[in-house]
């Protein structure tokens, strides 16, 4: 916990000293030192994005941003903006920081933070952007920009990775700002993000925060139209984000085009990004072919689809067997599944049901645009992948525009206390949550508290992996576990190297002596071949 505080210390001066500079390029997004700091993380993401396809994000690069920020925001006389805040807010900030750096300082449970959030921040501070990276691991081709702002910071201001929870205490200053109390209401479930460098914690404050600010009536949709396209960058499942932006821009602020010129930048770096590491514009779609030599091989990517289609119906089902549903089927058998998934489904398709009677009965224009933006985005995410992770921000959104005029300050720190004692209480003692809900299956891997955690976060170590060769490349496999969270890099996850070997492909170097040239895949020889089965065979009898 201390060493978080500490981190946070240093981390909002540095944010909001780039957002200072950010306005004095762009303008400003938010009034205030919240939506500076927002402004900092944009800028700061953007820059590192364009670095990092030239070099690592090593510290070389983090020491002279902080210098920088720390420059800017003492320069600028900045902190006198936290002069505003009053006595008794001064407290709620010091009591609401406490709850999100305790529940910050917890070991991660979330099976992402092994098998894609830390080998994809490793990859960036070690190798930058490697071109054709999703043939080495095809979940690396998404190198989320959000990591890319996390590995950046990785060296010396954040190493045991715990952005999130900074962001959160950032979230907290902007609600206080703002006096928008119904943010508080959020932080109890964001708490339970906190411990990873998750993608979805991001983007749920960042929507939340830009819906708040159209809903109170900024007009800026230069940076709003930018900030949203920035949003679905970090995760594309919030498209619903710019799309709403636009609609707004088209509707009600009767904007020209040219104010949406700076996010359509943003999402060309997107795209060019996107086809640097995974070979097409949008991951994981194979739609846009521009012929490159680096693309993933069609039979690993139908795999995935595949794969993805078993995660809709949580694994309950054989392929074959979703494949011979009829579409009522396919309709009952996603509403019935066993376990808290069901639940999560039907109450997602009635949130909707409810949402647009309510869109329909208010009859006010921004809320009819939040609602057709919600139904685009529900719609894609069922069209390809029914996830409840995909979906879980629309259950914030229709929460936030229903119940806005509702939370007042007092029943609003009502909720955050009930429910931040409720969720620490969770997280501290998992045999609750593993006894009455077993099928929330990240609560089996929660762990508890551990006095250790009061001056430094809980991170977990393995390091145990084996060497190995095929073709012309040499790589590490985690030994006896499914992820390569601190393998030596290049490493490859052993559910991958089966995928490869299916498809009769392998990765390999495009230039032996040069990693960061990056991957193609390439058809395996017979002596490839044999390579390739003593690898598995190696790995089957060491979990064995």
């Amino acid at each position: 916990m201390i060493f978080i505080l500490l981190s946070s210390i240093l981390m909002i001066p540095v944010l909001a000293g780039w957002g200072k500079l950010m306005d004095l390029i762009s303008g400003e997004l938010i009034q205030g030192i919240s939506g500076k700091i927002l402004s900092g993380i944009l800028g700061i993401s953007l820059v590192w994005t364009v670095i990092s396809f030239f070099t690592p994000l090593t510290i070389y690069i983090e020491i002279p941003t902080l210098l920088l920020g720390l420059f800017s925001f003492f320069k600028n006389k900045l902190h006198q903006e936290f002069y505003r805040f009053s006595k008794k807010n001064y407290y709620l900030g010091g009591f609401a920081s406490f709850i999100i750096v305790l529940g910050g300082s917890y070991y991660p449970y979330i099976l992402d933070h092994f098998g894609y959030y830390i080998p994809t921040i490793k990859w960036i501070t070690e190798y930058g952007l490697i071109k054709g990276i999703s043939n080495l691991d095809l979940t690396l081709g998404q190198m989320s920009v959000w990591h890319i702002f996390q590995a950046g910071f990785s060296n010396f201001s954040d190493p045991f990775l715990r952005m999130n929870t900074i962001l959160l205490i950032i979230y907290s200053i902007y609600s206080i700002e703002k006096k928008n109390w119904i943010h508080f209401c959020f932080l109890p479930v964001l708490l339970l993000f906190s411990q990873s460098p998750s993608p979805d914690l991001p983007v749920m404050i960042f929507s939340l925060i830009i819906l708040n600010e159209i809903i109170t009536g900024n007009k800026n949709i230069l940076l709003l139209f930018a900030f949203s396209v920035f949003v679905f960058t970090i995760k594309p499942t919030m498209i619903w984000l710019p799309i709403l932006v636009f609609l707004c821009s088209l509707f009600i602020f009767k904007s020209n085009f040219k104010k949406l010129l700076l996010g359509a930048g943003i999402l060309l770096l997107f795209f060019i990004k996107n086809m640097w590491t995974f070979g097409y514009p949008i991951f994981p779609v194979a739609i846009g072919d521009w012929g490159l030599s680096w693309k993933p091989n069609p039979e690993v990517l139908k795999i995935s689809s595949q794969y993805a289609i078993l995660k809709t119906y949580d694994m309950q089902y054989s392929y074959e067997e979703i494949q011979q549903f009829s579409v009522y089927e396919y309709i009952k058998n996603w509403f019935f599944l066993e376990g808290i998934k069901s639940v999560i489904n039907i109450l997602f398709i009635l949130s909707l049901i409810v949402f647009s009677v309510f869109a329909c009965i208010k009859k006010r224009k921004l809320i009819t645009l939040i609602c057709i933006s919600l139904l685009i985005k529900s719609v894609l995410i069922l069209f390809f992948s029914a996830q409840y992770r995909f979906f879980i921000d629309v259950f914030f959104v229709i929460f936030f525009v229903m119940c806005y005029e509702y939370f007042n300050k007092r029943k609003s720190i009502i909720v955050f206390s009930v429910f931040s004692v409720f969720i620490i209480s969770i997280i501290s003692f998992p045999n609750l949550i593993q006894k009455y809900i077993p099928s929330f299956r990240p609560g089996n891997f929660m762990v508890g508290f551990e006095k250790e955690q009061l001056y430094q976060p809980s991170t977990y170590e393995y390091h145990q992996f084996d060497n190995y060769k095929v073709g012309n490349l040499k790589f590490n496999v985690s030994k006896d576990y499914p992820y390569s969270f601190d393998t030596p890099l290049p490493s490859i996850s052993p559910s991958y190297i089966n995928d490869d070997n299916k498809a009769g492909i392998f990765p390999q170097l495009i230039d032996k002596k040069d990693i960061r040239k990056g991957f193609i895949w390439k058809r395996m020889n017979s002596d490839e071949k044999k390579e390739a089965e003593k690898v598995i065979n190696n790995i089957e009898n060491t979990d064995k």
